[in-house]
């Protein structure tokens, strides 16, 4: 609730639900997901928050809102998850096929942690990471860096010689690495729903991306946005 760029975002509309109801409805149809859980932080202002995850039926967890790894990391191990499906609240169009694919070449790879943004090919919003809580568990007991628990992955990605990782890449008919389907600004929020209102929704990657090639005025709406990449330290 407390975003530099976009206050409140997680609970703004977006076709006549809060932004965050919307992801939680498409995740609910990634079939390899057993639950969901927000992680959430314990400031008053996020009370909202834990408010709506309840009115959803779904995990709720509230930790350090700068401790971003502790917090995580408490979710996990206060709802008994063994396999990390980590994604943010700032993605409410994430296409559930996408992180269905991630979780597969999880699965079939063998790697400590697979995302599909160590090297971006999908839009951004698709942003999706999968990673057992015993690496969650290492990294908490290697490093103490404020940079590496505000940024719950960038430890392991930093070290590949301590982790094996794998990068799930777009098929070329979903490939627009520059693309901003994400909630970080008010132009951002304008394409979110001039998309949802012509589509829907449960409209999927494929059905956006191919209304965004036909009318560039919409893409045009936050085109110019920059997009805030983590550096790491």
């Amino acid at each position: 609730m407390t975003s530099s760029r976009l206050p409140g975002k997680v609970l703004m509309d977006i076709g006549g639900r809060p932004a965050l109801s919307l992801m939680v409805e498409r995740l609910r149809r990634v079939p390899g997901l057993d639950g969901i859980v927000v992680a959430t932080t314990v400031n008053r202002s996020d009370d909202p928050i834990a408010d709506l995850a309840s009115r959803l039926g779904i995990g709720c967890f509230r930790g350090s809102e700068d401790d971003v790894l502790g917090r995580v990391l408490g979710a996990a191990e206060a709802h008994a998850i063994d396999v990390i499906v980590e994604t943010t609240g700032d993605c409410p169009l994430i296409d559930p096929e996408v992180v269905q694919r991630t979780i597969a070449v999880y699965r079939a790879g063998g790697a400590d942690y697979v995302s599909n943004v160590l090297r971006r090919t999908y839009p951004i919003g698709m942003d999706t990471q999968v990673f057992a809580r015993s690496v969650l568990t290492d990294v908490a007991r290697r490093t103490s860096d404020p940079f590496d628990h505000e940024h719950v992955s960038v430890f392991i990605y930093c070290h590949p010689e301590l982790y094996s990782l794998m990068n799930a890449a777009a098929p070329d008919r979903q490939t627009d690495p520059a693309l901003r389907l994400t909630l970080d600004t008010a132009d951002d929020l304008r394409l979110l729903c001039a998309v949802t209102e012509k589509l829907g929704p449960a409209a999927d990657l494929d059905a956006i991306l191919a209304l965004l090639r036909s009318d560039t005025s919409l893409r045009a709406l936050n085109g110019h946005v920059v997009h805030r990449h983590v550096a790491a330290a």
